[in-house]
């Protein structure tokens, strides 16, 4: 969703947002990005305990690229390098993520590129082309297939992913016929491919802010049978913005508030392996919960990573509304202390992540 969310006075409809870059003539090339490290999760003051979370390190992203902003989803591969960002303008990025010991430093070799609708070029209408939320279907982050689900013109369509970015457009799954009450900003915020547990291998869905008559959120899981739906147990009437699966079944969720008066949060929530499942109410437990005294924006993309140490990585990105004034691309990760999570021992920080 296009809300600008920064610092106090933001308008949370975007109005003093820029406008969102053309890319009818966008062509895939490679692009710079520059990074400046973030050290502490804390804006000020001593860095405060986060629970089951310990703060590794972020990346204040910047680029000359008029079409660099909006990045709305993240997936990033099992050796923490690879990665792919969408973008809310249609836009794709791919590069692998640079770090000194298990702190990020930047991001090498980067590319960026339009998404291509069935006809092999980019998506034309505005409406059309507002990408949300990406997951991966199959296959890894060089040769692999994603499904992409986009708000406005609410869908969620099947791409492949090669060594030189996303390929054209190649049709999607079916939609709820519910799906049609999201109000057009509001639609397929977030997106996974279940990576493990009962319903491995399905996808799940949630619309960023769609209430049942029992104001929680509300989601499908895509079974052999079709699209089912499934709640979230809404807490504080925080938006849904992305969703991440684990290999365990485990499934993680991002949220956002925003309001006039206390500015933008983000909570983290974790769904255990067992609450899935079609008609239910899941209800989840915060990792984290975090406001404008952190280093957080807008964030909207989420990609949980199973290291071969066994632990578990969390990465966030945000979407700057292309306000490169008083916003920022942030991406932020973390590591999940839980030994119950992990499967084997926790890295070393001095090794870097692995």
């Amino acid at each position: 969703m296009a809300c600008a969310i920064a610092l106090v006075g933001i308008c949370a409809n975007g109005s003093f947002a820029d406008e969102k870059p053309d890319i009818s003539s966008l062509k895939a090339a490679p692009i710079t990005v520059e990074a400046q490290p973030i050290s502490t999760f804390s804006r000020g003051g001593p860095e405060r305990a986060l629970g089951k979370l310990q703060f590794l390190g972020g990346l204040v992203l910047k680029s000359s690229s008029p079409f660099f902003g909006g990045w709305s989803g993240l997936l990033l591969a099992d050796d923490a390098k690879s990665f792919v960002a969408l973008s809310d303008t249609g836009v794709w990025m791919t590069g692998d993520l640079t770090y000194s010991g298990a702190r990020p430093t930047g991001i090498a070799d980067a590319h960026l590129g339009p998404l291509l609708d069935r006809s092999g070029r980019p998506i034309a209408r505005a409406r059309g082309r507002d990408s949300e939320s990406i997951a991966l279907e199959s296959g890894t982050l060089r040769q692999g297939s994603l499904l992409i689900g986009f708000e406005g013109r609410h869908r969620i369509e099947r791409y492949d992913l090669t060594l030189n970015g996303i390929t054209v457009d190649r049709g999607g799954l079916k939609i709820p016929a519910a799906a049609k009450k999201m109000r057009s900003n509001q639609g397929f915020e977030a997106l996974t491919v279940l990576k493990g547990g009962p319903f491995k291998g399905h996808p799940i869905a949630f619309s960023e802010r769609l209430y049942n008559l029992s104001r929680n959120h509300t989601g499908w899981l895509w079974t052999a049978n079709g699209p089912h739906t499934i709640h979230l147990k809404n807490v504080g009437d925080f938006d849904v913005t992305d969703i991440a699966s684990l290999d365990d079944g485990t499934l993680f969720v991002l949220e956002r508030r925003f309001r006039w008066l206390e500015g933008v949060k983000m909570r983290l929530l974790r769904i255990a392996p067992d609450a899935l499942g079609p008609d239910r109410t899941l209800d989840g437990e915060t990792l984290i919960e975090a406001d404008m005294n952190d280093n957080i924006d807008n964030m909207e993309g989420l990609a949980a990573t199973r290291l071969k140490s066994g632990a578990v990585l969390i990465t966030m990105i945000s979407d700057d509304n292309f306000n490169h004034v008083i916003q920022r691309t942030l991406l932020l990760q973390f590591l999940l202390k839980d030994a119950g999570q992990a499967k084997a021992r926790l890295p070393n920080q001095a090794t870097g992540l692995e």
